[in-house]
């Protein structure tokens, strides 16, 4: 990632035009600036997640990909594509997909239902990314699930080990129960939003949303602070 990162046209070009320029001029102060500016490129684009992707190639996973949750700057819909390969990151893909009709919906409605629902988006927002948060505890602890199942074929199963490894089957299957849900309730909201459009001046139509929008964010929050727990002990 290094060197690509050095050898980026655009950071090269700096190089040269500093070293140019201080050639023509011999003015010194140019030199260290133009060091300094170069290193600094180099050292971002390295730390890119996007330029990591396009040099790594595929759906390769940066190792120093960032430990994304709210307030990241990354989007979820690119923290699902870091998720492995398999049926979880079908429905997580599949559930943003309708996250993102969702807030189409209302940018694109009147401005009475705009008004209305002007504190719904940033709630959504919220939502996928911690459907996302959950779906990346949920393919951790599969992925001890699987060490552990492995240790116990080889080895006598100790009780605590047993007990771990029903633990983590237990929170996988309330992580894959939720992402279910979540995208048959992200359904349901877009609906709601239809509904909200056509009769907003009715507040119960709206009110309803947001408690629905509420209790999904809690119950997200609440599975992935599980998760995160699970995966400390």
């Amino acid at each position: 990632m290094l060197r690509a990162a050095a050898l980026r046209p655009i950071n090269v070009m700096i190089l040269v035009i500093g070293a140019g320029i201080f050639v023509t001029t011999l003015a010194w102060w140019l030199l260290p600036l133009t060091l300094v500016t170069y290193a600094s490129l180099a050292f971002l684009a390295a730390r890119d997640p996007i330029f990591q992707r396009k040099v790594l190639g595929g759906d390769t996973v940066p190792k120093a990909s960032p430990n994304a949750g709210e307030g990241s700057d990354v989007s979820p819909e690119r923290r699902a594509r870091w998720l492995p390969r398999g049926e979880t990151r079908q429905k997580v893909e599949a559930a943003l997909d309708v996250y993102r009709k969702v807030v189409a919906a209302i940018e694109t409605s009147d401005d009475v239902t705009r008004a209305v629902l002007d504190d719904v988006i940033p709630r959504l927002h919220a939502a996928a990314d911690r459907l996302v948060d959950v779906a990346q505890g949920r393919e951790k602890a599969a992925e001890v699930a699987r060490d552990l199942s492995r240790d116990t074929g080889s080895a006598a199963p100790t009780s605590a080990r047993q007990e771990n490894l029903r633990d983590l089957e237990d929170r996988i299957n309330a992580a894959d129960t939720e992402i279910s849900g979540t995208y048959q309730e992200l359904q349901d909201l877009r609906a709601k939003v239809v509904r909200i459009s056509i009769d907003s001046e009715n507040p119960a139509r709206a009110n309803d949303l947001n408690a629905s929008l509420d209790g999904l964010n809690a119950r997200l929050e609440a599975l992935g602070e599980l998760m995160t727990r699970q995966e400390e002990r």
